[in-house]
């Protein structure tokens, strides 16, 4: 190594000129990889060039501490099938500080609301997107300047000494017009004339009620949100490749809702759930699944694909759209496994938490709409999936039993299936399986 020459030299110099010497050599070794020439002046002990290359090293290396601090953050990725979103709001603004995994931004897809969190803790010091702005994954997203949390009172005394100096600028200008109130007191009638003023603005606000009550034509245009966009897409979709056709049945309630009420209580005590009316269809359409295959199957291309499996999406409401969780494997369920996971589920749509993976795949669809008052209705096909059970609300009817006319609960159900795999015996045959075991509960612990 070429430094290896200075060492001698090194050793009989002072201590206080060591340090300059092993400058200089340290600069000498980096300029020679960085393929620079210098006169041999610069890396002379103590000269004012060698000073300078230090100052201006010293001021590189402070500008990549102070770059390497900052970290721009991009916009992280949602699914497979996600590219983008819409940025639909910022939980932490410019300035302010957020710790590790702390959330700082809501981006709203086709499927999910996907919440972006910290990868750092740090201040935020600049974002790249605006509210309603179209953000695409892998773009910058917003800049953070690590560090830890400022300490408490750090900037508090700055702020109380503001509010001090605004507190008090408008408490000293009353005192100077006190003198001139006490001066002026003679004409001591003058607030009198302020009190039908403040009452004259009655008559306007009862014209404006009398407005917003007759004749209101007034409209109000709201953009579309990223879900209900991408379910009306769907939904068109559905019906411009599926032969759809639905096919109706009844069934009489009172044996299921007389086991319901001898045990819900048992159960909430148990296992802490509530038994509804919603675990006993999904496990009866698993029974009626596993005996007529093709209603559990979907078109691929010119193959149908049959499914050993059932993946039960169950249709749920949210306040920004219908979305559709997915209960794994039910076959293997009992009527707990599948209220417990029907709650969870439930929980997670409505906290927005709910995530691709928990509505990606599904074979067949349940949807309840008896539970807003629905009478009757066909419900539309889930694609792939080439059938899907509507529930509908429970009525009181007069029905026939036993050449009796007997009052029973009742509620309608309707089968919606693609006409393209599923045969219309299949069809009728799968309502009719749903018929005897909801009617006759005891068949689904039997297996018959």
């Amino acid at each position: 190594m070429q430094s290896s020459r200075f060492a001698p030299l090194a050793m009989n110099l002072s201590r206080s000129a060591r340090a300059p010497l092993a400058q200089g050599m340290r600069y000498l070794a980096q300029a020679r990889n960085l393929h620079v020439q210098a006169p041999a002046a610069t890396y002379m002990v103590g000269s004012k060039r060698l000073r300078q290359n230090a100052g201006v090293q010293s001021n590189w290396y402070r500008q990549q501490i102070r770059t390497y601090a900052d970290k721009v953050v991009k916009v992280p990725q949602m699914a497979e099938s996600i590219s983008e979103g819409t940025l639909k709001q910022w939980v932490k603004q410019v300035g302010d500080f957020v710790a590790q995994d702390e959330e700082v931004a809501t981006i709203e897809t086709d499927k999910i609301d996907v919440t972006v969190n910290s990868p750092a803790s740090g201040t935020i010091v600049e974002v790249y997107a605006q509210e309603e702005d179209n953000v695409a994954v892998g773009a910058d997203f917003f800049k953070l300047e690590l560090g830890d949390a400022p300490k408490e009172g750090a900037a508090a005394p700055a702020k109380k000494e503001q509010k001090k100096e605004e507190e008090s600028k408008p408490a000293e200008e009353p005192k100077k017009e006190e003198p001139k109130k006490q001066e002026s007191s003679a004409p001591a009638p003058t607030p009198a004339p302020s009190q039908p003023k403040k009452e004259a603005p009655a008559a306007p606000a009862a014209d404006e009620s009398d407005k917003k009550v007759y004749g209101n034509r007034n409209e109000r245009r709201v953009k579309m949100n990223r879900m209900r966009l991408r379910i009306a897409e769907r939904l068109k979709e559905s019906q411009d490749t599926a032969a759809s056709l639905t096919t109706f049945n009844e069934i009489d309630m009172s044996n299921l809702m007389n086991l319901r009420k001898l045990y819900k209580d048992a159960i909430v005590k148990k296992h802490g759930v509530k038994f509804g009316f919603m675990s006993a269809f999904v496990k009866a359409s698993a029974a009626a699944l596993e005996e007529l295959p093709a209603v559990n199957a979907s078109i691929d291309g010119n193959e149908i694909v049959y499914h050993d499996f059932i993946d039960m999406s169950v249709a749920v409401a949210t306040p920004k759209g219908l979305v559709t969780p997915v209960l794994r494997n039910v076959e293997d369920m009992n009527f707990i496994d599948i209220e417990k996971n029907i709650a969870a589920l439930g929980q997670k749509a409505r906290d927005n938490k709910i995530t691709i993976e928990d509505m990606a795949g599904g074979t067949f669809t349940i949807s309840n709409g008896g539970v807003f008052g629905s009478l009757m209705g066909t419900p539309i096909l889930n694609t792939p999936q080439s059938a899907i059970l509507g529930m509908h609300a429970i009525k009181e009817r007069p029905v026939v039993v036993d050449g009796k006319i007997e009052i029973r609960p009742m509620m309608y159900v309707a089968l919606t299936y693609d006409h393209r795999i599923i045969d219309g015996r299949e069809a009728v045959t799968f309502l009719v399986r749903i018929k005897e075991m909801i009617e006759d509960p005891r068949r689904l612990l039997l297996e018959i």
